[in-house]
């Protein structure tokens, strides 16, 4: 195959590879209900699905962020996408709960898979292409949850939940066609060659690792129960001590002192923030979706039904995705996180006041995916154009990370809140809700808010630079 060949194939490609995984990932929370009752376990321990998942993509994602900065990109993507593969055969046919964590444990490198891609894009796209190609990877995350629930609710409600699992291995086996095929072979000889810094994995994976189990479980151990604190202070030590390590390695796994850059500052803090909104407003739909009517707030949709009030969210940010290519040459990258934020905002504040009727669910999904897509579009592409290029892998994934820790957060809050405003049925109550929804608003809010000052803030003094170089 000819280079013109392969690099119109690669986008089309480095897409299929994300998308596929980004559906594997969002398998689970419409499972929640059904694997407990399938294997014979509490619903709290259920959540272990999820929280598993969660864990091993934390620490798994830095790493291979940092190894896609080197020679063997291919490699890496290949192996990642294999062992993906892997851990959905053991989850579709594990005999027994135990299996099927290993199983979801694995599965977890899906997380990372967007980084590689993206290091893959910046190394084989045409220079004046890459910014678009970096902004439709980023989205794929949005867009996969969107595709993946309907897809799940679909196989779940017509058949149970193995065959979900059955059908994301065979979407990664057409993955790994694909890239082998498609993806230039052969080391990168321009890439990075540095000695992988160990220590700073160790470090970064354990303490991520306590962090987000800590966040996770707290709702079920409780806030001030010594399991939960000792866990988080046990994180904030850990990861005090991996800042300490990486500032003096000389071929650190995250280059922090990148992250003094005001545009790789703004986009991941922006991570944080908008991650925790998003898994809010996902989580709670959700529940309200297929909640009994006899809640008051209930919409009592079957499973099979129930994934589709997610697929909303899939072209809101596909569409806002193409947005962006367009607006990208008049409107500066900065200019897109705030008005991604305003987006989900409005959703937000939707969701809070109008969430009992199956129209607002999906108009809200929709207006959500708009700004996903705007700010999760120009995330990347501000980090990609802020540090070089043989930092780019370690940088993006470790956005991913701070989305992903934004994710757990929020999930954790959202649990907590519901936790304490639970009814007689065991449902939680129409407040309870409201007031869910009212903080994923807020959270938005606050974001937005930031992002808007810094907006109006570099504006001025921009104005203000040119005044004086007139003068």
């Amino acid at each position: 195959m000819t280079e013109p060949a392969t690099r119109s194939r690669l986008m089309p490609a480095l897409v299929y590879a994300a998308l596929s995984t980004a559906i594997v990932s969002s398998l689970g929370m419409l499972l929640v209900p059904t694997i407990s009752r399938e294997m014979d376990v509490s619903v709290s321990t259920a959540q272990w699905m999820l929280t598993v998942n969660l864990l091993v993509g934390a620490i798994a994602t830095p790493a291979m962020g940092r190894l896609s900065d080197g020679p063997h990109k291919k490699r890496l993507l290949l192996w990642s996408l294999s062992i993906i593969l892997l851990g959905s055969i053991v989850a579709a046919a594990a005999p027994n709960f135990t299996v099927f964590l290993i199983g979801r444990a694995l599965q977890g490198l899906s997380y990372g898979i967007v980084p590689v891609t993206i290091a893959l894009a910046r190394r084989y796209v045409a220079a004046d292409k890459v910014q678009f190609s970096i902004s439709s990877l980023s989205v794929t995350v949005s867009t996969g949850i969107g595709i993946g629930y309907p897809l799940t609710g679909i196989i779940a409600g017509l058949f149970d939940f193995r065959f979900a699992f059955w059908f994301a291995a065979l979407f990664v086996v057409t993955a790994i066609m694909v890239v082998f095929r498609t993806v230039p072979a052969g080391p990168d000889e321009h890439a990075l060659r540095v000695p992988f810094d160990y220590t700073g994995a160790a470090l970064l994976g354990l303490g991520l690792g306590a962090l987000l189990l800590g966040v996770s479980e707290g709702p079920n151990w409780g806030w001030s129960s010594p399991w939960t604190v000792g866990t988080l202070i046990f994180a904030a030590a850990v990861l005090a001590s991996w800042i300490g390590a990486e500032l003096r390695a000389t071929h650190p796994l995250i280059n922090l002192r990148v992250l003094r850059n005001g545009e790789v500052l703004l986009a991941n803090g922006t991570a944080v923030g908008l991650g925790a909104a998003m898994y809010i407003g996902l989580s709670i739909s959700s529940l309200v979706a297929q909640a009994p009517s006899s809640t008051s707030y209930g919409i009592a949709l079957p499973v099979f039904w129930a994934g589709f009030v997610m697929f909303p969210l899939s072209v809101g940010s596909f569409a806002a995705n193409r947005l962006v290519r367009r607006l990208s040459r008049w409107i500066p990258l900065t200019a897109l996180l705030p008005i991604g934020a305003g987006m989900m905002t409005a959703a937000g504040m939707l969701l809070w006041f109008a969430h009992n009727g199956l129209w607002e669910i999906l108009i809200g999904m929709l207006v959500f995916g708009l700004g996903m897509g705007a700010s999760y579009a120009a995330m990347p592409a501000l980090i990609a154009r802020s540090v070089a290029t043989e930092e780019l892998g370690s940088s993006v994934s470790f956005n991913q990370v701070l989305r992903t820790v934004g994710s757990s957060f929020g999930t954790a809050v959202a649990g907590a809140v519901l936790a304490a405003n639970m009814g007689p049925d065991l449902h939680p109550t129409g407040s309870g809700i409201s007031a869910t929804f009212a903080l994923g608003a807020a959270l938005c809010a606050a974001v937005f808010t930031v992002l808007l000052v810094h907006a109006l803030l570099t504006r001025s003094v921009r104005a203000a630079r040119d005044g004086a170089t007139l003068r």
